[in-house]
């Protein structure tokens, strides 16, 4: 438990892989999953495998859309706050967050009337992260050498 690292509710982190360099995040206990918000979303087949191809809005005031392209993990049902229960698209993906690269499982949705573009669940944060809900914006921004992560 030494190697936890104790974050805020909120957090900056990148999702180098894909090509976005800082993304806000909630970081949510109560969720199981974590999502991303994107447009456009796609499925296609390359060399006999399912990829998935949408786009991811960063920024500001002035958003520029990322366009991505990933193989798809599988599709599976996630019961949303309401108790929905949907069919989504998973992709596995690093996310750089507090110094560290983990690899994540990401469902892809629409997120566009939530405060923040993504959550990052209990999942992906269980035996690496603790959340203080007092707490946001704890780390410096993500730094990427280059658009593959490699820093």
């Amino acid at each position: 438990m030494a190697d936890v690292i104790t974050l805020g509710w909120r957090e900056r982190l990148a999702l180098p892989a894909l090509g976005i360099g800082l993304l806000k995040a909630k970081l949510d206990t109560g969720a199981r999953s974590s999502s991303l918000h994107v447009d456009a979303l796609e499925s296609f087949e390359r060399n006999g495998d399912t990829w998935l191809r949408f786009a991811v809005n960063v920024g500001g005031r002035h958003r520029v859309a990322i366009a991505c392209e990933t193989p798809a993990l599988d599709r599976r049902a996630v019961t949303d706050t309401g108790g929905r229960r949907t069919l989504r698209w998973f992709i596995r993906t690093d996310v750089l967050l507090a110094g560290k690269r983990v690899a994540v499982d990401i469902n892809l949705t629409d997120r566009r009337h939530m405060l923040f573009p993504m959550l990052l669940g209990r999942t992906a944060l269980e035996g690496r992260f603790a959340v203080d809900p007092a707490l946001s914006y704890t780390q410096p921004r993500p730094v990427l050498v280059d658009p593959m992560g490699v820093s």
